[in-house]
């Protein structure tokens, strides 16, 4: 079954992108283009994901100290760091 019918996008095919990390309707997009045109299919595609644990997103959390936000690496130039 076709789930954005602007891309030709089905249902298997977010699955494929789901299983192999895609975690939020986003990343889907960035895998096939399925929500961009239109976003008639984007409440499918978050019923589809659900929102069971995300594989990615624990690896990142994993990765980063206590404290830390996820993503940034270093202080912004003009932003002191607490001490």
């Amino acid at each position: 079954m076709y789930v954005c019918s602007c891309f030709g996008v089905t249902e298997q095919q977010v699955r494929k992108h789901a299983e192999a990390g895609a975690c939020t309707p986003r990343q889907i997009a960035s895998a096939c283009k399925a929500g961009t045109d239109c976003g008639g299919c984007v409440r499918t595609i978050q019923a589809m994901l659900g929102r069971g644990a995300c594989p990615r997103r624990e690896l990142l959390d994993r990765k980063q100290p206590p404290g830390a936000v996820a993503g940034v690496d270093a202080p912004v130039a003009g932003f002191p760091e607490a001490a």
